[in-house]
Parts: structure tokens; C-alpha cells; sequence
């Protein structure tokens, strides 16, 4: 079996490259990409090929790679597949939309559809001035028509939770099968011993919610919090801080890690396709408090390992901070929920999963050709 990845572009570590990093451990193979920074040299492993596009040889394009989003498709297309027998794309973007050949089966484990041109629009949109805003529109138009009519191109679908599998279904009209994405449990460290504050780590990005705990947290000040992470909305939430909230910016993991497990309470805001970071602070034995839509309720036990609150409001926010204060919770309990979500269960089902379609596949294509 001669395969290839394709995967939209590796610019930072995330929950996505994690997987990425995951499955090249079990098949070693090129990956096509539309860029790489140079931050990530050596990922996945030191003796992977990887080769990237025209876009990686543009302008700011390791700084700014998001503003040449109008061309990924057709950069995306450039890449020649023909000689591989199974091609694997690992998409939130452009990647299913490789082209292959009738001969050739294509698997897409897709983290979500492209949320900027489908259920997150109206958030980008109202983030822009009133010329970015028409460009804008124009672009995701373009965009969608695209992102439809490359949907034949991926012969099955493997959905990162049930959520995106029902978005799969929604935009494209496809099934999807759920394998849960890899969290990497035992690296993290169990810590029992909660400090007081409260943690967020994300990308500073509209549909994170981000500003929404930012201002929350304004609303109490004797609670304290700490954000991680770093994005185009950073200026636009440091604006909203209080004096009881600290920016940290990008941190290495083992800050991340060290916080995690320190922390009082872990808040998630987005509406995500999963929130592998929600497990993360999990397996460190943080309970969570987290939006109840989408993803987090497929991590979250409620009144177990955590609370949800029903809307993106700082009233529905704050009230549910003050259920939490109110509550305990078993960090054992939490980081035993945590512990099903590992590495070695999704290298498991995702092997078991590619080689049964790939046989099927195979058997096909051989009684196929006695005609």
C-alpha cells in the first residue's frame, strides 16, 4: 500500500497536528501540505517528506498565511497524487480537496467543515471593517462553492467527534464515522492540589469566545484568571481586561501542563468541534467549565468532571462560576474520564479503520477488473 497525507498547513502545534503526529506513527508517509514554518522543522519526524506549495514561497506567508486563503484550492489542487494508492487527507480546510483518481481511495478525517465559511461566518464578519466585510462575503461565497463540489472527491469520512459528524452532514450531504481524537494522557501529570484561579488556554480568534470570559471575569473581580495563547484578537481582549485578569501570551507545554494542573477550574467558551484542550485540563484532574453546545458536551460529565452553562452571556457565564464555586469534584474521578480519550485507543480504532476500507477497497478494484 503506497499512501500519501494531505494536510491543510502546519504552522503550530495543536490538537490537529497532534493527530497528524499520531497517525504518521503508524503510517509513515509524505505529506503534502500547503505551507510549514519553520518553527516546526523536524514534525512529525525528523526522516518525514513533506512537501508544500506555491503559497509557501509567498510573501509574509509564515506570519500571515490566512490572508492568501482564496488561493488554497487552488494550491491545494496543485499537489500530483497519482502514484499513491491511498491518500489520506487530515482537513479543517482545503485538504479534502486533493485531487485523486477513480483508483484511488481517498480517506478525509476532517476536524470540522471550514467553520469560517459555514455555522462561524456572521462571527468573522463582524470583526471586519465595512470594506473587508464585502470582500469577505465575496471570497466565502467562492469559497462554498468550492468546498461542495470537492466533496466527491473523499470516498469516506472519519468525523474527529459527533458534532462534526453531524456538520458533515449537514454541509455535505456525506455520513460520517466518529473517532475521537488522540489526547496524550500520560504525559500530563495529575495534580490534586488546586490554587486560586482560573485558567483558559486557546487561539485568540472570534469563535473561541475568549472576550466573553475576559469580560465575565471583569464582572468579578476577586476571582482571578489566566489566559494563554496568542491570535489576531489578542489586542481586541487585552482591551477588555481587568486587573484581575493576566495575558500570558503563547507558553511552551510544560507551562501549559503546569497551570493546567494548578488551576481551580478550567473555562471553555467555543463552540468546538471537540476541545481536545478541555480533555487535556481533564487529564490533569481539573474540572471544567465549559459552553454546553457542540464538542464539550462529548468530554465533559456534567456534575462530574465538570459544569456547563446554556448560553455565550455573561450573566449565563458568571452564574455558572458560581455554581462551580459551590461544588467539588474528585480529580482521580476526572483524569480516570480523561484516560478513555488516549493516544494508544485512537492509534487502535484508526488502524483497525483504514486497513478494513482499504481491503474493501482492494477487493473491489480487483473484481472489478475481470470485467
Amino acid at each position: 500500500m503506497k499512501m500519501a497525507f494531505v494536510y491543510d498547513w502546519l504552522v503550530a502545534m495543536g490538537g490537529g497536528e497532534k493527530a497528524l503526529e499520531a497517525i504518521y506513527e503508524l503510517f509513515p508517509a509524505p505529506i503534502y501540505t500547503l505551507m510549514k514554518h519553520e518553527k516546526l522543522a523536524g514534525f512529525p519526524s525528523k526522516e518525514a517528506e513533506i512537501f508544500t506549495s506555491f503559497i509557501q514561497k509567498l510573501p509574509f506567508a509564515q506570519k500571515a498565511h490566512r490572508y492568501y486563503l482564496p488561493l488554497f484550492p487552488l494550491a491545494i489542487e496543485q499537489f500530483d497524487l497519482t502514484n499513491y494508492d491511498l491518500v489520506l487527507s487530515i482537513s479543517h480546510a482545503v485538504a479534502k480537496g486533493a485531487l485523486t483518481h477513480p483508483h484511488q481511495l481517498h480517506i478525509c478525517y476532517c476536524f470540522t467543515p471550514m467553520r469560517y465559511i459555514w455555522n462561524h461566518t456572521h462571527q468573522y464578519l463582524n470583526r471586519m471593517g465595512s470594506i473587508q466585510r464585502i470582500i469577505a462575503r465575496w471570497g466565502f461565497h467562492r469559497l462554498r462553492n468550492w468546498d461542495i463540489a470537492s466533496v466527491g472527491r473523499v470516498d469516506h469520512f472519519i468525523a474527529n467527534s459527533h458534532t462534526v459528524a453531524r456538520r458533515i452532514k449537514k454541509v455535505y450531504g456525506r455520513e460520517a464515522d466518529v473517532i475521537y481524537p488522540p489526547v496524550e494522557v500520560e504525559e500530563i501529570a495529575l495534580n490534586a492540589n488546586k490554587e486560586d484561579f482560573y485558567l483558559t488556554v486557546s487561539r485568540l480568534v472570534p469563535y473561541k469566545k475568549i472576550d466573553l470570559i475576559v469580560e465575565s471575569f471583569a464582572h468579578m473581580p476577586k476571582r482571578r484568571l489566566i489566559v494563554i495563547g496568542d491570535g489576531p484578537e489578542a489586542r481586541y481582549i487585552k482591551g477588555k481586561a481587568g486587573k484581575n485578569v493576566e495575558l500570558l501570551g503563547e507558553q511552551p507545554t510544560e507551562v501549559v501542563r503546569d497551570l493546567m494542573g494548578r488551576a481551580r477550574g478550567f473555562i471553555f467558551a467555543a463552540e468546538e468541534d471537540l476541545g481536545i484542550v478541555v480533555l487535556e485540563a481533564q487529564a490533569a484532574g481539573t474540572p471544567v467549565i465549559a459552553f454546553g453546545k457542540g464538542g464539550a458536551t462529548e468530554t465533559v460529565v456534567g456534575e462530574e468532571t465538570g459544569l456547563f452553562f446554556l448560553k455565550q452571556e455573561i450573566g449565563s457565564m458568571i452564574d455558572a462560576i458560581e455554581r462551580f464555586e459551590k461544588s467539588s469534584f474528585d480529580p482521580m474521578r476526572i483524569r480516570n474520564h480523561a484516560g478513555g480519550f488516549n493516544k494508544e485507543r485512537f492509534q487502535r480504532e484508526f488502524h483497525a479503520y483504514v486497513m478494513q476500507k482499504y481491503e474493501a477497497f482492494r477487493d473491489d478494484c480487483s473484481r472489478n477488473s475481470h470485467f
